[in-house]
């Protein structure tokens, strides 16, 4: 028999341990990292989560090879995939979008439901029987996710979608399934009150929550825009931008009281497993300063989002999200600009559509023929952002609305600091700026660096206890600076 000695026995015991720790906190869902709630942690390290995505069909569209799709995602250095469950899917040409994942080819749509035998899905095949669950949806489903979990991607699973005034391409709309749920109004599909559908809706989310729920990298937001149809608006502060809103719209109290159920479902069924996962909410474009949130909600959810929606929510503690964007041109300058105003001012995520992957072109490689945009470039500058933000101990940062004095030159400057430690200050202008910055005493190293690229342009020493003056390097749209004290 073979024994080991006392200092060796020691040594093994602590290394099994450390290995049992790691493997504890590897095996915990994504959360809200204990010291600021503003961000998340994953696998043990602090995280925000950003990505440029496929339109949301990886599953449900039998003719995506996602395994190419999540490859190119992680080589991007990016770590998070939005994916719709198969409760809505589109048609092609939906919204002006040439190659849309999330519109199958007719009869190559996979639901969480089975087929039945009768014909006459208005995505061509047969009509689903909703009492009975489709098993290879579901091999796919975990497969995609133990894929995406393999290459550290966050998924967040969107359980619904409003119908946009239509509906008739959801396998819950009476046409498409052979249950018999009788008449049922687009704008009502989604409320406390439609009946026997709500009964299919709450099954559901039960069985996805059963199958998801080994997985530590998923979250599940409850509906997809349930403000696009809303007959409500809600006036919002005036913002920077001259082209923002000045009203908006949000989700309705029918809505919301909606939502509050189905996130009543969720947790219900979590408590009766292993794991809980955390759970997102929509509530308008652009953003709307929320007086609370069900507390049963972790992440909030805004689409084209303005950095100002963090601002005005930052006091709910919770991550701000901007859950979608894709819609403003080809520009990729413009959602990379998008990503840094809304991260600088505090948020946690930042949600883009792709449409550079699409069927035949899962390594995002597609032209783009749709209303937004997406790139390899794109990715590429993502993931510069992404790993900026890694690389300041995020969890100690803040937004700092004081430690630009001003910014001759720029139309825009955002910062997140940890005082007296470091600072990073993200400036956006025509091409060179005059910073103007108060730091509190001590000697600090500032390097300026390429917002496209993450090289460093520029390093120099700065002693604090007064104003300086720092001069940007030549930059094309925006440029970044990080002040370290030494």
């Amino acid at each position: 028999m073979k024994t080991f000695a006392p200092s060796r026995l020691r040594a093994f015991v602590i290394v099994m341990g450390v290995l049992c720790l790691a493997q504890a906190a590897s095996a915990e869902p994504l959360r809200l990292h204990p010291q600021n709630p503003h961000y998340f942690l994953f696998r043990g390290k602090p995280a925000v989560l950003v990505t440029s995505g496929e339109h949301y069909g990886a599953v449900v569209n039998l003719d995506f090879k996602y395994d190419a799709y999540l490859e190119t995602l992680a080589a991007d250095g990016l770590n998070l995939t939005r994916l719709f469950v198969g409760s809505y899917l589109e048609k092609p040409g939906d919204f002006a979008i040439r190659y849309n994942t999330l519109a199958p080819a007719p009869g190559r749509a996979v639901t969480p439901w089975a087929r039945s035998t009768t014909d006459g899905f208005a995505g061509g095949g047969a009509k689903f029987d909703l009492d009975r669950w489709d098993a290879a949806y579901f091999a796919r489903l975990k497969d995609f996710v133990a894929k995406a979990d393999a290459r550290g991607i966050v998924v967040e699973v969107v359980l619904f979608s409003n119908w946009y005034g239509k509906g008739t391409m959801s396998p819950l709309h009476p046409s498409n399934n052979v249950n018999g749920l009788g008449p049922i109004a687009p704008d009502d599909a989604h409320a406390v009150s439609s009946g026997a559908l709500l009964a299919r809706q709450e099954a559901l989310v039960r069985k996805v929550v059963v199958e998801l729920n080994g997985f530590d990298n998923v979250y599940f937001e409850i509906q997809n825009e349930p403000d696009a149809t809303s007959p409500d608006t809600r006036e919002i502060p005036a913002v920077r931008d001259p082209k923002s809103p000045t009203r908006v719209k949000v989700a309705t109290a029918a809505s919301l009281a909606w939502q509050a159920g189905v996130a009543g479902w969720i947790g219900d069924q979590e408590r009766r497993l292993s794991r809980r996962h955390l759970i997102a909410q929509g509530y308008a474009n652009h953003g709307v300063e929320l007086e609370g949130v069900d507390p049963r909600v972790s992440i909030v959810n805004f689409h084209y989002a303005l950095p100002e929606s963090v601002t005005w929510n930052y006091g709910l503690n919770r991550p701000i999200a901007f859950d979608e964007s894709g819609f403003a041109g080809p520009d990729d300058s413009l959602y990379r600009r998008q990503a840094w105003r809304f991260l600088m001012a505090g948020g946690a995520v930042f949600s883009g559509l792709d449409y550079s992957f699409a069927v035949g072109f899962e390594k995002g490689t597609a032209e783009n023929d749709a209303p937004g945009g997406g790139s390899a470039a794109l990715r590429s500058q993502l993931g510069v952002l992404k790993r900026t933000l890694d690389a300041t101990g995020l969890i100690a940062m803040r937004p700092d609305r004081s430690v630009v004095v001003s910014a001759s030159g720029a139309t825009t400057t955002l910062a997140l600091s940890q005082p007296g430690r470091q600072y990073l200050i993200y400036v956006e202008g025509p091409g060179k700026t005059d910073l103007t910055v108060t730091l509190p005493a001590g000697r600090y190293q500032a390097t300026w660096s390429n917002a496209r690229t993450g090289r460093t342009e520029r390093q120099e020493t700065v002693t604090g206890g007064a104003v300086r003056l720092l001069e940007s390097p030549d930059y094309l749209t925006d440029v970044v600076l990080k002040i370290t004290r030494n």
